[in-house]
């Protein structure tokens, strides 16, 4: 399936590595135009925002029209009727996609992301930047007149249901972004009023617990934090100062837990002892925070830090196997995927190098993984092609590695 939510951080994610090298000094380096293999080659823009301007050309699609009942609103998903079986080859996949309501968190996602496209394409493609800030207000607009419009629950039948009650993040990221973009005084003082301004949690509410990491794609208070610290804008010298004080703080609590921790790693188990769905993302998550805390710094230390989290991910970990396909001797090979997913059907490939996997998860979900039910957090993983609750991969996942 696609959908929005997941869209939108892994969106965000990409869009903010580009203005990191803008503002903060970085290299494009291997992002430059024709280092990566892409359709869009030899065009004078960076790969990177060729492959994030896909996306967000999706999710713009995904915007209720003028002129219909809730215009303006953006579609939470959209994806097969019933879950499919692994192992198809694209010319023989046939099944119908349902596209699913809107959601209020799906149009924040999409006023947030195109706030954000409108400014980095501003001198790329100044007719698709406009294209991108009148698709952001026209989101912005209708998530006001829809405020409580969630995805169900139980919308689960061929597809994650990816249902959020609170938005409370997403108006913030969103009107982060806006402000970032626009300057407009009405965002400034919505912002200056909203209970995130300039938080960087380090731990938010994912699974019902508390879990150390500072962003996922139901909690995107950090992302505005981030977009506030990081790209000039009409806030004020201290503001900024605080949202940067903010990402600092986090990144401190995540070397805490490096020096706690027997493998070295930005992260802890959850409140309820449990390493969540996912939780390789949580770490490269907490990488983006320990790199962004370098930056504001200049001190090694978090860098450092960053070099632990890839370090567990590329093999320093209980299993001594690396995460990352393509990547180390004893390394993720079967993901959960219809495509990739050789191990299940030899006309199907194997998949390319650089696919990170989900990772341990202590629920166990699926009966593959049922099988180190009750190990260690690091150690509740198998790579099967039907570990679904632990081989995974998601592009919200695979951002943060780059």
């Amino acid at each position: 399936g696609k959908y929005v939510v997941n869209g939108g951080i892994a969106l965000w994610t990409l869009l903010n590595l580009y203005e990191r090298t803008q503002y903060l000094g970085q290299s494009l380096g291997d992002f430059a135009d024709g280092k990566l293999s892409i359709p869009e080659q030899g065009n004078g823009v960076s790969d990177l925002l060729d492959e994030a301007r896909w996306e967000l050309e999706f999710l713009m699609r995904m915007q209720v029209p003028e002129g219909q009942p809730l215009a303006g609103m953006v579609h939470h998903k959209i994806h097969d009727g019933s879950w499919t079986m692994l192992g198809h080859t694209p010319p023989e996949y046939g099944d119908n996609r349902g596209l699913h309501p809107p959601s209020t968190a799906a149009t924040l996602n999409l006023a947030a992301t195109a706030a954000q496209g409108a400014r980095v394409f501003a001198q790329i493609d100044p007719a698709f930047s406009y294209e991108c800030r009148r698709a952001a207000a026209r989101a912005w607009n209708a998530a006001h007149q829809h405020p409580k419009m969630f995805a169900s629950p139980m919308d689960k039948n061929g597809g994650g249901p990816y249902d959020d009650r609170d938005v409370s993040d997403e108006f913030y990221w969103a009107a982060a972004e806006l402000f970032v973009t626009t300057g407009e005084a009405r965002l400034q003082q919505y912002l200056l009023k909203n209970a995130h301004f300039v938080s960087a949690h380090e731990t938010v509410e994912h699974e019902r617990v508390k879990t150390w990491t500072s962003m996922t794609w139901q909690a995107t208070a950090s992302l505005g934090t981030i977009s506030l610290a990081v790209v000039p804008n009409a806030l004020g010298p201290e503001a900024v100062k605080a949202a940067r004080r903010a990402i600092v703080t986090a990144a401190d609590k995540y070397l805490a837990l490096v020096e706690g921790s027997g493998f070295r790693v930005p992260m802890h188990a959850s409140s309820n002892g449990h390493y969540p769905w996912g939780s390789n993302s949580c770490v490269l998550n907490n990488a983006i925070i320990l790199a962004l805390a370098a930056d504001f710094t200049g001190e090694k230390r978090y860098l450092q830090g960053v070099s632990e989290a890839m370090d567990y991910l590329l093999g320093r970990n209980p299993l001594g196997f690396s995460y990352v396909t393509g990547y180390g001797e004893h390394s993720f090979e079967n993901p959960h995927h219809r495509f990739w997913a050789h191990q299940r059907c030899h006309r199907c490939p194997e998949p390319p190098p650089g696919a990170v996997a989900g990772g341990p998860n202590s629920r166990t979900p699926d009966p593959i993984s049922k099988r180190v039910s009750g190990n260690p957090p690091q150690k509740c993983y198998v790579d099967h092609v039907d570990a679904y609750g632990v081989n995974e991969v998601a592009i919200n996942w695979n951002a943060p590695l780059a």
